[in-house]
């Protein structure tokens, strides 16, 4: 599944707050921030830090997406 955290930085545009403000506000790193902006995996912690912060839930900050079905890959029955 791949996930995209492109509502918390619309939620961030929507408020005028820049990711320094972001920062200081929620106490995450750099180093986090730059998980989210990859649509990177992050702690759970850190979403609700994240939420109780910004006064928001998880859906307002994040998706999840399904992994793109590969054709190339073939299903095969396990053999009991």
């Amino acid at each position: 599944m791949a996930v995209s955290y492109k509502k918390l930085f619309k939620l961030l545009i929507d408020r005028d707050m820049k990711k320094k403000d972001f920062k200081e506000i929620t106490g995450i790193s750099q180093g986090t921030l730059n998980k989210l902006q990859n649509g990177g995996n992050v702690m759970v912690d850190v979403l609700e830090k994240i939420c109780l912060n910004m006064d928001c839930n998880v859906e307002d900050i994040m998706e999840i997406y399904p992994d793109p079905v590969d054709s190339t890959k073939k299903r095969t029955a396990r053999s009991v």
